[in-house]
């Protein structure tokens, strides 16, 4: 099963992602993930797409689809994937449409988390990543860590990512609704989309996505009701 996940920044993206993934046994693609290894690895692509991503701007085109073409040529990605993150625009879209084209594949299904703007601000601002291991994650007022500023699992100090900043965010919002929301018109029209609420809890919002692309709640292990600390 082929799948993108598609939604606003701090519908909950990267945590749905992961959950989906494993319960349909596909890869999970984030195209931010891949993004944010090549900034850590300093090479000249991650140089160029830190400066877009600090001002809470699209990393540029060219750069983004050549990560995600390679990472859709592995091996792995033959029983299916879920696409987080990516297509973020039309034109992102439409390269993706000729790299499954070439291949001989297509998309199953595109689901379309839907929140509220006020709730992303909330969600994203308050986010707070370990400096030891980025995949542990809390959340100044939904998940809050025992002893401020440390993370409950190793000890790591615990900081904001400037993309995470109120400021930042707003502006990432204008930018979602500039360039990433025709997106949705765009798999609308190839009946490709279905929308799912993201508010709730992580298994309530896990549930629908599943019902969405035809799986049953069997198919889910119990999740935290708590909202997504994540927020991606």
């Amino acid at each position: 099963m082929r799948i993108v996940l598609t939604g606003p920044p701090g519908a909950g993206k990267g945590t749905q992602a992961v959950h989906l993934a494993a319960c349909l046994s596909v890869q999970h693609i984030s195209a931010g993930d891949l993004l944010r290894e090549h900034v850590d690895q300093g090479s000249a692509l991650g140089r160029n797409a830190r400066t877009h991503m600090l001002a809470g701007l699209l990393v540029p085109d060219r750069l983004t689809i050549e990560v995600v073409e390679e990472r859709l040529a592995r091996p792995d990605t033959v029983r299916g994937f879920l696409l987080d993150g990516f297509p973020r625009n039309l034109v992102q879209a439409e390269a993706l449409d000729g790299i499954l084209a070439a291949s001989g594949s297509e998309l199953d299904a595109v689901l379309d988390l839907e929140i509220p703007e006020a709730e992303v601000v909330r969600r994203v601002a308050g986010r707070r990543l370990c400096s030891q291991d980025r995949r542990h994650i809390f959340h100044v007022a939904y998940s809050p860590p025992e002893v401020a500023g440390r993370c409950d699992v190793c000890g790591g100090e615990l900081y904001q990512r400037d993309d995470d900043l109120e400021a930042t965010v707003r502006r990432r919002l204008e930018v979602y609704r500039s360039e990433t929301a025709p997106v949705v018109g765009h798999y609308r029209a190839q009946g490709l989309l279905t929308t799912v609420s993201a508010l709730g809890g992580v298994q309530e919002i896990l549930d629908r996505a599943l019902a969405a692309v035809g799986r049953g709640q069997d198919e889910s292990q119990d999740r935290d009701e708590a909202p997504d600390p994540s927020g991606s």
